[in-house]
C-alpha cells in the first residue's frame, strides 16, 4: 500500500496530553476552563477599552489591543479542543483538525512574537526620541508594521501546512502533547521529513532570534537613555512605561524557550508539558493583568467601560 493511502481522512492522531490520571481529570478540566474564560474576558476587556476610549487611540495601545486579540485566538486554537476531548473522554483528533490546529497555532504564536517586537520599538521611539515620536510612529507606519506582521505569519504558516500535506502518516499515531505541535507531528511521519525539519527549525529560529534581538537592542537603548535622565522621578516614569512590556516579554520568551528545547526530544517530559501550558495558556491569561496593574490610563478606560453597565462599582 502506498504512502498516499495512509493519509488524510482516515488518519487519526491521539493526543496523550495532560489527562493521564483519570482522578485528576475533573480538577484539570475545571482549572483549564477557568483559565480560558479569564483569558477571553481579560483580553476582550483590553480590546473594548482601547477601541472605546479616544484617549487610548495611540500606537502603544493600538499594538496592545492587537496583542490581546491575538492572545484570544492563540489560546482558542488549543484549549477548547482539549476541553472538548476531556469532556467526551476522548483523545482522538482527525488529520484535518490536527493540521488546521498546527496552521493557526503557528500564525498566532508568530504574531505574538512580532507584536512584542513592534511594541518594544514603539517604547524605544517614545523614550529615546520623544520629540519625534508622533512623526515616526505615524498611523501609516503603525498600519504597515501590523500588516507586515500578519503577512509574515500567514505566509510561513501556509507554507509549513502545505509541506505537511506531502508527508504520509500511519493509521493511528500518538502525539505526546495536549495539542498538535508541528515538531511532534513530524516525528510520527512514515515518510521523509528532512525538508520539513529544515524549514521548521530555520524559520522558527529566525522568528525567535530576530524579534528577540530587536527587543534586546531596543531595551539596551532604552536603558542607556534612562540612565542619562537626571531626576529620579523622570527615570521612574520612563521605566514604568515599558516595565509591563518587559514582564510580558520575559514570560513569553521564557516559556517559549522551554517549549522549543523540549520539542526536540522524542519523549517530552512533564517539564515540557508545564512549559507548553505556560506558553499557550498562562502567558495569554496574565498579559491583561500585567498591562493594567500599574497603568492608570488603561485602568481608567476599563472603569469607564464597565461603570455604565454596572459591572464595576465606583471606588
Amino acid at each position: 500500500m502506498g504512502g498516499a493511502s495512509r493519509i488524510f481522512s482516515t488518519s487519526i492522531f491521539i493526543l496523550l496530553g495532560l489527562w493521564e490520571d483519570k482522578a485528576l481529570q475533573p480538577l484539570l478540566f475545571g482549572l483549564f476552563l477557568s483559565m480560558y474564560l479569564v483569558t477571553i474576558l481579560g483580553n476582550l476587556l483590553i480590546v473594548l477599552a482601547v477601541s472605546s476610549d479616544s484617549h487610548l487611540h495611540t500606537p502603544m495601545y493600538l499594538f496592545l489591543s492587537h496583542l490581546s486579540f491575538v492572545d484570544i485566538c492563540f489560546t482558542s486554537t488549543t484549549v477548547p479542543r482539549m476541553l472538548a476531548n476531556a469532556q467526551a473522554q476522548s483523545k482522538a483528533i482527525t488529520y484535518e483538525a490536527c493540521i488546521t490546529q498546527v496552521y493557526f497555532f503557528m500564525i498566532f504564536s508568530g504574531l505574538d512574537s512580532l507584536l512584542l517586537t513592534v511594541m518594544a520599538y514603539d517604547r524605544f521611539v517614545a523614550i529615546c526620541h520623544p520629540l519625534r515620536y508622533t512623526v515616526i510612529m505615524n498611523p501609516r507606519l503603525c498600519g504597515l508594521l501590523l500588516l507586515l506582521s500578519w503577512l509574515i505569519c500567514l505566509t510561513y504558516s501556509l507554507l509549513q501546512s502545505l509541506m505537511v500535506l506531502r508527508v504520509s502518516f500511519c493509521k493511528e499515531t500518538e502525539v505526546p502533547h495536549f495539542f498538535c505541535e508541528l515538531a511532534q507531528i513530524l516525528k510520527l511521519a512514515c515518510s521523509d521529513t528532512l525538508a520539513n525539519d529544515v524549514l521548521l527549525y530555520c524559520v522558527t529560529g529566525l522568528l525567535g532570534i530576530i524579534p528577540l534581538s530587536g527587543i534586546l537592542f531596543s531595551y539596551a537603548r532604552i536603558i542607556s537613555s534612562i540612565v542619562g535622565i537626571s531626576s529620579a522621578g523622570g527615570k521612574y516614569k520612563a521605566f514604568s512605561t515599558c516595565g509591563s512590556h518587559l514582564s510580558v516579554v520575559s514570560l513569553f520568551y521564557g516559556a517559549g524557550l522551554g517549549v522549543y528545547l523540549t520539542s526536540g526530544t522524542a519523549h517530552p517530559s512533564r517539564k515540557g508539558s508545564i512549559a507548553s501550558v505556560m506558553y499557550t495558556v498562562v502567558a495569554p491569561m496574565l498579559n491583561p493583568f500585567i498591562y493594567s496593574l500599574r497603568n492608570r490610563e488603561l485602568k481608567g478606560a476599563l472603569r469607564r467601560l464597565l461603570q455604565p453597565r454596572g459591572l464595576l462599582s465606583e471606588r
